[in-house]
């Protein structure tokens, strides 16, 4: 039988925003920022690693990644965030969302520094050992997942809760771009001092480059690592799960000016009396898991699939010059041009996109227009291919605007929704579920859709470039079958998170009764 929402959840609830709101979302979403930072400033490197580890002074060409070794250092750190998502999860709800969160930020910070110092006798062993860094620097990636989204959640009141958790999971725009920015300034820097030999050769100065790269993720890890082993544990995990209400009210009236009356804080947990994964589970949540799962699945089959083959595609409409034309540096600057350019016209307002109107017109209608135009733009590139390489605008455009709709859509939606749905008890965990199926959908994007699209590829196909053409076809129905489970997933938006859940009732009795009460701040 469902209980009366406890005194402090209520005010939580109610509260107005605050200046420790936005210190929340800074604290978590810088998090955010070093996860995107890190798994997509690879994508910068990449080619580089090709030439520096795999040239072969007896052809008369650049050195090249093959296609398993790309997807092997792109994908490993998909493989431990994946890993990661599960394990610190499930640790989040068994121990505490504070406990583990420290965790998280120090094994990126280490894992960066240790990407970047990757060694070996041999080219197969730096690849080797930046595999095995990127591995763990994942795992540390997944754990923030599930704990900043859970934080936030249960920090927010339920007005504004939406914007909140967008403005978190936006911190991956500012990652993307600094990726692109890092690795402009440091490949220009480089290239003054004469890094490359010629366009095939270069100098052992451009080993600097990516270690340095690949380094900086530790930056803005450290910068907040203080700040986050400052926070309070989260209310409802001190009044649902740990039983301690008075303390979560003390906790929050520290926090965040919300007095409470000291009896109000005596009334029982509203512990849920069901396990996880029981049949009483399943029963009420049971579709709800099924659609956060398969549609963060489908969503990031396509999204990460986007974001590691956009160097092909800048060579398809001729951003990039081909290998044997130009030198490593800079291959890496215009790579590094062609993501800021990306991630500013696109990226970057998408996610904000979303922050302001996600609290207006609700996460289902967004993941839904978000799905259809992903879909509906990669068609249009796929069937007319052969033409828009003769209209290279039009082409970056339509490109650009799906990855707009990405983020204006079931990029952020699929990364909220999980923290709302669920009891307290299993929030944590079933975010890092879903969160995990959708890296699961990552590791398809890099060692399936982006070995389809690999540009050594390009002898088997008439057009010269690569496989892009299937691989835009693959995506386009990808996030069809996404529009359609977006409808086991339901709106969220204005609901309290007991509500969501089932874990009360009465709760706009209690709302109305709070409200009247003079000693209670909201």
């Amino acid at each position: 039988m469902a209980k009366k929402q406890l005194d402090v959840l209520t005010a939580l609830d109610l509260a107005k925003t605050q200046w420790y709101h936005y210190t929340a979302i800074i604290i978590a979403g810088m998090g955010f920022f070093t996860d995107a930072y890190d798994l997509f400033c690879i994508t910068t490197v990449t080619k580089l690693l090709g030439r520096i580890y795999y040239y072969d002074p007896t052809k008369n060409k650049p050195g090249v990644l093959h296609a398993e070794v790309t997807s092997a250092i792109t994908g490993v750190a998909f493989c431990g965030t994946f890993a990661g998502q599960l394990f610190f999860g499930y640790m989040g709800d068994k121990l505490g969302r504070k406990k583990v969160y420290g965790a998280t930020l120090l094994l990126m910070i280490v894992c960066s520094i240790a990407s970047g110092l990757s060694f070996g006798k041999s080219s197969k062993g730096v690849i080797i050992t930046l595999c095995f860094f990127r591995f763990w620097l994942g795992f540390g990636i997944g754990g923030d997942y599930p704990l900043s989204a859970t934080i936030m959640s249960e920090y927010a009141n339920k007005k504004t809760r939406g914007s909140f958790l967008a403005a978190v999971f936006a911190m991956q725009g500012f990652g993307i771009l600094a990726g692109g920015l890092v690795s402009l300034i440091v490949s220009t820097a480089f290239h003054d001092h004469a890094a490359d030999l010629d366009h095939y050769r270069t100098s052992h100065r451009a080993d600097y480059i990516w270690r340095i790269i690949l380094m900086f993720g530790a930056c803005p890890a450290a910068l907040t690592f203080y700040w986050r082993m400052k926070m309070p544990e989260t209310a409802r995990y001190t009044a649902l799960i740990a039983k301690n209400a008075t303390k979560a009210a003390a906790d929050m009236s520290r926090v965040l000016n919300v007095q409470l009356q000291e009896s109000s804080t005596k009334m029982q947990s509203n512990e849920p009396e069901y396990k996880l994964f029981s049949a009483e589970f399943f029963r009420r949540h049971g579709l709800h898991l099924l659609g956060t799962t398969t549609t963060w699945l489908l969503l990031d089959i396509a999204f990460y699939s986007q974001n590691l083959f956009q160097k092909d595609m800048f060579t398809t409409v001729g951003w990039l010059h081909k290998a044997d034309k130009m030198g490593a540096v800079h291959e890496v600057q215009r790579i590094a041009r062609a993501q800021l350019i990306i991630a500013m016209v696109s990226i970057i307002p998408g996610y904000w996109f979303t922050v302001f109107l996600i609290d207006h017109i609700g996460r289902f209608v967004i993941q839904l227009i978000g799905f259809f135009f992903m879909s509906f733009f990669m068609f249009v590139l796929a069937i007319w291919y052969d033409k828009w390489l003769h209209h290279k605008t039009g082409f970056v455009v339509l490109y650009a605007l799906t990855f707009f709709f990405a983020n204006f859509g079931p990029n952020s939606t699929t990364f909220i929704v999980p923290a709302e749905l669920f009891p307290a008890r299993f929030r944590s965990t079933c975010h890092g579920i879903s969160a995990a199926m959708g890296k699961v959908g990552a590791i398809i994007g890099a060692f399936g859709v982006g070995y389809l699209a690999d540009p050594s590829k390009i002898k088997s196909t008439k057009d010269g470039h690569g496989q892009l053409k299937p691989a835009l076809y693959v995506l386009a129905c990808t996030n069809a079958v996404g529009f359609a489970f977006t409808f086991l997933v339901p709106e969220t938006n204005g609901k309290s998170l007991e509500e969501l859940s089932g874990e009360t009732d009465g709760v706009e009795e209690k709302e109305k009764e709070l409200k009247a009460m003079p000693t209670i701040s909201v």
